[in-house]
């Protein structure tokens, strides 16, 4: 697991909040050092220029980089916080993962949901993310945009698509959002019309039917508002993947589920089935929620497969191989995040690990008893 934040000292040059590009080049031009932040174990002559400058060596005479972030190398973005001595990692060019949190609120409150909803004004964490943008290489595969609703502070959100249509116009965006608002046809317009190249939005749909949705989402009528959602998107010709989380709530209809999306909704690009993290609102709620996935694996290999045939493109997250069927391998993906990803030791010996998702890294106390190394005949 690799931290993203924490605390860090910085000089006295460093005294405003800012989002900062990292460079390792002591010897940058100057024109080019302003908005950068210079991490070095060399002595330089002067440094001159930089928002900031901190050491990868206590021998030199300068603020010393906190150890949890020894990986920040050239490319990545970060936020710093002199006040609170405190640093963010924002962006990591290594990583085919980055992802930025731009919203805590939500108008749902779902009961597995892993970042809980808070009501605070957060508006700063959009400026942090529409300030990255021109930041980040233009060589960036993806970038996904996740809350909270990310749709709930509009302007903003439109103002996020259209930079990033701008800056990073080879980049693919990736939108969770619940698709609520999407049910007034105007915003779904607003979104259109930036005719952003490579836009896709993460919808979550917990069942085939409302009630069970809306229960999940702790919402009434999101059900409803989610499927007129999805449907004035496919008006526009805008891209939607249908998300599913498995749990307790959900498993039993999850066969009903592909059923509904392959006669209902066939126009949706991509159906990801979730296996469940194990943060936010899921430790309160475990015992309600949890169910072994090798108890709902035959009913998932049936979903996938029963999907395929509709010739939707489906995937499996957050599941290890070894607790699904054969057949439901090639459909499973190495889904969760490098920053928080792990495996157990049993998974040493797996002749499938390079292949596997794994694990989140707070999932491992409670392991399906499925578990175990795949040899090469299995795979």
């Amino acid at each position: 697991m690799i931290r993203l934040s924490g605390p860090q000292s910085f000089g006295p040059e460093c005294a405003s909040e800012k989002v900062l590009r990292v460079t390792t080049n002591s010897n940058l031009p100057s024109p080019l050092r302003h908005g950068t932040v210079l991490v070095t174990d060399e002595l330089a002559d002067i440094y001159v220029g930089f928002h900031t400058v901190l050491s990868r060596s206590d021998r030199l005479n300068l603020p010393t980089l906190a150890s949890w972030a020894s990986y920040l190398n050239d490319g990545d973005i970060v936020y710093v916080s002199p006040v609170k001595s405190w640093l963010q990692v924002l962006y990591r060019k290594s990583s085919p993962i980055n992802s930025f949190l731009v919203t805590e609120r939500c108008s749902s409150n779902c009961v597995m949901c892993s970042q809980p909803p808070k009501a605070a004004a957060d508006d700063h964490l959009y400026s942090s993310f529409i300030e990255s943008i021109p930041m980040i290489p233009r060589s960036a595969q993806e970038v996904g945009i996740t809350g909270g609703e990310p749709l709930l502070n509009f302007d903003l959100f439109i103002k996020a698509i259209e930079r990033a249509r701008a800056y990073l116009p080879e980049t693919a965006l990736h939108v969770l959002t619940n698709g609520r608002l999407l049910a007034y046809l105007e915003n779904a317009r607003r979104i259109a019309k930036v005719q952003h190249p490579d836009l896709m939005f993460g919808i979550p749909l917990y069942s085939d039917l409302s009630d069970r949705h809306d229960f999940v989402v702790q919402a009434r009528g999101a059900f409803d508002q989610t499927i007129r959602g999805i449907i004035n998107m496919q008006r526009l010709g805008l891209r939607v993947e249908v998300r599913f989380v498995l749990h307790r709530l959900t498993v039993d209809r999850v066969r009903e589920f592909a059923r509904f999306i392959a006669r209902n909704l066939p126009f949706v690009e991509h159906v990801a089935f979730m296996g469940l993290e194990h943060m936010g609102y899921v430790k309160m709620n475990f015992d309600a929620l949890w169910v072994d996935p090798v108890d709902y694996v035959d009913d998932l290999d049936f979903a996938v497969q029963h999907l395929s045939r509709a010739r939707i493109r489906t995937s499996i997250y957050n599941l290890p191989l070894c607790v699904l069927p054969k057949s439901a391998r090639p459909f499973a993906q190495r889904s969760i995040s490098d920053w928080k990803n792990d495996f157990l030791p049993a998974c040493d010996t797996c002749a499938a690990k390079s292949e596997c998702a794994g694990f989140f890294s707070w999932n491992l106390t409670c392991p399906s008893r499925g578990i175990h190394p795949l040899s090469q005949v299995e795979i």
